[in-house]
């Protein structure tokens, strides 16, 4: 039987053991397009109410995102080491001298939290969208709607159909419907029973 000469058969293993080395990924090196996370990656701007027209205003700081208000502030959170982001908001979709507004909120302190003023715009959609130096990849962006017609707070809706009868009773109508079936039933049973008894006195019963 032919066997395969020490040398030939050492330099295939070689070989075999080089393309495998060169086709393993080294342990520890970063993967195609994942990029470190930067300072305030995680921060993000929400929009609150402020208080208007008897509304309170919904907390500094609070985790709520309101994506319908009327006036309103943006409160900034999460931003670390961060100490200044820039926000610009406009109409969704863009609308030619459409209502904007843009600045610039400051966190003091290293804390990567604050808040701007209270602001106002005219009811409508907006994108809210915002950056800051250092940051990784696009600008950030989220969607809300100014609305002060439907964030005023109406009373309740009135009861539907006639109404109740006293006492906890039931709807006029549902009363005359259950007494009425009731009274009818019932003159039904003794007409019943009087023509029985005239029946068996007519025949000598």
């Amino acid at each position: 039987m032919p066997t395969t000469p020490l040398p030939r058969r050492a330099a295939r293993i070689v070989a075999v053991t080089a393309l495998t080395a060169a086709l393993t990924p080294l342990t520890g090196m970063p993967t195609s397009g994942a990029a470190p996370m930067a300072p305030g990656d995680n921060g993000t701007l929400k929009i609150h109410t402020a208080p208007w027209d008897g509304v309170a205003r919904t907390p500094y700081g609070d985790a709520i995102d309101e994506p319908r208000v009327c006036r309103f502030y943006l409160d900034a959170a999460n931003f670390e080491t961060v100490d200044a982001v820039t926000w610009r908001i406009e109409t969704e979709p863009p609308v030619t001298g459409g209502a904007t507004l843009r600045g610039t909120l400051n966190l003091p302190n290293d804390a990567g939290i604050g808040h701007t003023e209270d602001l106002n715009l005219p009811d409508g959609q907006y994108q809210l969208s915002w950056s800051f130096a250092g940051m990784t990849g696009a600008e950030r962006q989220k969607t809300f709607t100014v609305d002060c017609r439907a964030s005023m707070t109406t009373p309740p809706p009135g009861p539907q159909g006639g109404p109740p009868a006293g006492g906890g009773g039931i709807a006029r109508g549902e009363a005359f419907t259950t007494v009425a079936g009731a009274g009818i039933v019932g003159l039904a049973a003794v007409g019943g029973v009087m023509w029985f008894r005239l029946r068996r006195r007519t025949h000598g019963a």
